[in-house]
């Protein structure tokens, strides 16, 4: 019933300069913004997801995003995608995610699992009439979203959550460094579920965004010549990866590009 992700959500502190720091770091403009119930908001779109940007603004919502600034700015909800959102709803329920109602918002419908079940992320579900708009490319700017990291005490229970509540496809399971490392498919992009015995909060966390280009050099020397800072291209962990590192320009969200391996013929 998920078929992928609708978009994440990046909350900083100031609109303006978190719209700059995504229109360089992904080398897309923004397609929407508006202000919602004292909530300040910048979409980009991507093929397979869309960056949504907010800040407070004025009006009765903007101190839940000044909470969730309390910790720093960075990635704090995702957003699935569904087509039959009311079918969701009803496997939320039975398979005991107790999920908000379904709120209908003109061009969307929308709901959240109940974040105590979702082991403390925000997690929502969506569906649209149509598809939302997608920002036109620059040159060896990024293509798509390959993953986004969440890291978990618990193993076993995040791994129950995407995969057998969820109903993500688990694709791989293996040791990495003494940690569990868990992929669960989404659309064309992926779940990673790190294994962190650190956490002693005991709640999940989201970690980080992984984000597709075709050519990692060139990608790189964008980014570098736009004055952000990058690491050197490496060889990925996956075989026929190139990776490289971006230190700065993402509010506060652990960001690496991925060239990823030739298919094929």
């Amino acid at each position: 019933m998920i078929i992928g992700f609708d978009h994440v959500v990046i909350a900083v502190h100031d609109l303006e300069a978190g719209v700059a720091a995504y229109q360089t770091l992904l080398g897309r403009s923004v397609v929407v913004r508006h202000s919602h119930d004292g909530i300040d908001v910048a979409r980009i779109g991507l093929d397979n997801v869309c960056v949504e940007l907010i800040a407070p603004g004025n009006g009765p919502s903007a101190s839940r995003v000044r909470a969730a600034l309390e910790d720093g700015e960075g990635l704090k909800s995702l957003v699935f995608a569904t087509r039959d959102l009311p079918r969701l709803h009803r496997r939320a329920e039975r398979v005991g995610l107790a999920p908000e109602a379904i709120a209908e918002r003109g061009a969307y419908s929308v709901f959240r699992f109940a974040t105590e079940r979702t082991h403390g992320l925000r997690l929502m579900a969506l569906a649209r009439e149509a598809a939302a708009a997608v920002s036109p490319a620059t040159t060896h700017g990024v293509v798509g979203l390959d993953h986004i990291v969440v890291r978990t005490p618990d193993a076993e229970r995040a791994g129950a959550l995407y995969g057998a509540r969820l109903g993500l496809d688990m694709r791989l399971d293996r040791e990495v460094a003494g940690r569990r490392l868990m992929f669960f498919r989404c659309g064309d992009a992926i779940v990673e579920v790190l294994h962190d015995p650190s956490i002693d909060t005991g709640r999940d966390r989201f970690w980080g965004l992984s984000w597709r280009v075709a050519n990692a050099d060139a990608a790189r020397a964008r980014l570098a010549e736009a004055g952000v800072e990058v690491s050197e291209v490496r060889t990925g962990q996956k075989p026929g990866t190139r990776v490289f590192t971006v230190r700065n320009g993402a509010c506060s969200v652990p960001t690496l590009m991925i060239e990823p391996s030739a298919k094929p013929d």
